[in-house]
């Protein structure tokens, strides 16, 4: 099916351009001034108020399958991705069967070549098992995934993490570290502040995460692997990564929307508020936000993380951690950092394609020639975020009721509408 896109604001060369465009055998064939004659044909697209945007790159979701259908599935997982925008995703290797060899691996490779109306990537495991007593077959997987993670735990030993980034870096390949030192949890479940302390909840302190980022950039120093940060979340991590860029080392991070609008004394006593790393302190938020506007934090990933209604019945202490957010990044973030001031929307879609695109060499260029990968957002448009509208299976997020402001009309993938707005 071919299509013409007309008359919208175009993101080209990191501004907006009103354009029409033509999509040809799922390539972007032309984008031309909104005026300029066409004798093109095809579906014709119209949309009211509309912006063009890049297809969002997210390198960190949880899709659930194998192992755990009833929290998400391939389909379902893709089906909200595109609701949200998204045109590329990275699977996170936390199954079952784990994606430790490509024997365990290629029953998501199956799943996704059946079932993703979008791009899906997996990542292997670091370990075997993400036990951390042995290192996965990672050679073997290198062809078939984006980069390799034990997301959900930290690589607690020092060696194996050593023996993990030697060989990652012979594969020229990245590793998306989950910074966790189990030590210093003390069966904490979220951020050790005010909040915690006022309703009697047990913290998670930030050392636990930054300890091992620290650790870690110690160890990259050394021995030079691609080395990227999963959600970070507190201060001392943003400095510590600042520092090591500064000093030349090879290092990117993300963060979340969640630990970008929120902090902890907005927390409720309620399982969709509970996630790890928690949402933390005003200090946290600002600092982080600091790291977005003078480049030390490289992107934005949602760490979508859906799971049933009754794993998140049971309040902060006893809910699982996660929440979901292909469905709402865009629009939280739009509404709360672009329309406030404190981002572009140029410097936003660099966060949610432009650098990761580059970084994990994945996703495409909106260009002349690249595939037909975009979604398109009324900006204009206001409602209120409700979970019984998401296309996840997941519903557990903090910003139920929260009233935003742009909306996905539509989301092509390699010129096939991967979400329309009916």
């Amino acid at each position: 099916m071919n299509y013409i896109i007309s008359n919208v604001s175009t993101f080209i060369e990191n501004r907006f351009v009103k354009s029409n465009i033509f999509i040809q055998d799922g390539i972007i064939s032309d984008i031309s001034s909104a005026d300029s004659p066409n004798s093109y044909e095809g579906e014709l697209l119209r949309f009211e108020n509309s912006y063009i945007l890049p297809g969002f790159i997210d390198v960190h979701v949880h899709l659930r399958e194998p192992g755990f259908f009833y929290k998400e599935t391939i389909e379902t997982g893709s089906k909200a991705a595109a609701h949200g925008g998204y045109t590329t995703v990275c699977a996170m290797p936390n199954l079952n069967p784990t994606p430790d060899s490509y024997e365990n691996l290629k029953p998501q490779l199956e799943s996704i070549e059946k079932n993703a109306c979008i791009h899906v990537l997996p990542y292997g495991t670091i370990t075997i098992g993400e036990l951390g007593k042995e290192l996965a077959n990672l050679k073997e997987m290198a062809p078939y995934v984006c980069g390799f993670s034990d997301d959900g735990r930290g690589v607690q030993d020092d060696e194996m993490m050593k023996s993990a980034m030697k060989q990652i870096k012979e594969l020229d390949m990245i590793l998306a570290a989950h910074c966790e030192d189990n030590s210093l949890l003390f069966g904490g479940y979220i951020h050790d502040g005010e909040y915690a302390k006022e309703h009697g909840h047990k913290g998670i302190c930030s050392a636990s995460e930054w300890k091992q980022v620290e650790r870690d950039l110690k160890l990259v120093k050394e021995i030079g692997c691609k080395y990227h940060v999963c959600h970070i979340s507190c201060k001392e991590t943003v400095d510590i990564i600042r520092r090591a860029k500064a000093e030349g080392v090879n290092v990117t991070c993300e963060t979340g929307p969640h630990y970008l609008v929120m902090n902890d004394s907005m927390l409720q006593e309620d399982g969709r508020f509970k996630m790890n790393p928690p949402i933390r302190s005003e200090e946290d938020r600002q600092a982080l936000l600091n790291g977005l506007l003078d480049g030390t934090i490289d992107m934005i990933a949602t760490d979508h993380a859906p799971h049933s209604a009754e794993e998140k019945s049971k309040g902060l202490q006893g809910s699982a951690m996660g929440i979901v957010g292909l469905e709402t990044a865009f629009p939280v973030l739009y509404t709360e950092l672009v329309h406030t001031g404190i981002l572009s929307l140029e410097k936003l879609v660099e966060l949610m394609h432009t650098n990761p695109r580059k970084r994990f060499g994945i996703g495409t260029e909106f260009a002349v020639g690249q595939p037909a990968d975009f979604t398109v957002y009324n900006l204009d448009s206001k409602y209120v975020i409700d979970p019984e509208t998401f296309l996840s299976k997941g519903h557990a997020t903090p910003f139920t009721g929260k009233e935003v402001q742009g909306e996905c009309v539509l989301t092509m993938c390699g010129g096939k509408i991967a979400y329309q707005k009916i």
